[in-house]
């Protein structure tokens, strides 16, 4: 379904992504980890031709993302509150996305309803504009929208991030429903090892923009990306001596 081939990324003679090859199939829940600084959003930001990449192309279902748009009408994310529109209220906001993806007022407000939980009365009816919301319910409208119009691939930049608890449960069950659509394909970055191990079958490890592991999920992952990390933290303790 995606694939990157010779992709490289260069700010002012740095490299910040470096990847000769990377697929992911149609139906995957795929999951990228990295500490600060390792290419995540660089590479999500490439996906959705946020930015140019210095060498090689991005393919979403077997279209050059960088060249043709026609990969944007089923293809969905959101990577941060800049892919808000702070002066809408978020009903307004949900209608607006719904009116670029086909779909009517009465479409967004049948759709909507299936979120009460997860917005638990914080977002729908407050009378309040996009930017006077938590950055936790910013989050959530941004999410529950990127999935208007059953879009069948969803890139979510760190979701978890300024959730509270109870919604980082109830988000990671609405993830794993998702994934359970051979149709849909999942790319999920996230500093949270727990969450993102729960909810993906696939881990990529990122390091200085090159991929150091790909993972498929089971019961050993999550110990294993953390003795990854614990062993980075300890090389970058001895470098500093």
């Amino acid at each position: 379904m995606i694939t990157a081939s010779n992709l490289t990324k260069v700010y002012n003679g740095t490299s910040v992504l470096n990847i000769p090859l990377l697929e992911i199939p149609k139906g995957q829940s795929f999951g990228l980890v990295g500490n600060n600084g390792a290419g995540k959003t660089t590479f999500f930001s490439l996906l959705l031709d946020l930015i140019q990449p210095t060498t090689g192309n991005v393919f979403n279902n077997e279209i050059t993302v960088s060249e043709s748009e026609e990969w944007k009408p089923f293809t969905a994310s959101f990577i941060d509150e800049s892919f808000l529109i702070g002066y809408l209220t978020p009903e307004e906001y949900f209608n607006f996305v719904g009116e670029l993806r086909n779909q009517n007022k009465a479409d967004v407000a049948s759709f909507l309803e299936q979120f009460e939980d997860l917005f638990n009365g914080e977002i729908l009816g407050r009378r309040k504009y996009l930017r006077d919301l938590s950055k936790g319910n910013q989050k959530k409208v941004g999410i529950v929208a990127a999935l208007i119009g059953n879009p069948e691939v969803i890139i979510l930049d760190e979701p978890f991030a300024n959730l509270d608890p109870t919604t980082q449960i109830r988000l990671k069950s609405l993830i794993r429903e998702l994934s359970e659509n051979p149709e849909v394909t999942i790319l999920i970055s996230s500093h949270d090892l727990i969450h993102v191990t729960e909810v993906c079958e696939r881990i990529v490890v990122l390091d200085k923009g090159e991929i150091v592991n790909d993972i498929k999920t089971s019961e050993a992952t999550l110990k294993e990306l953390e003795q990854y990390f614990a062993g980075d933290q300890i090389r970058q303790e001895v470098k500093d001596l």
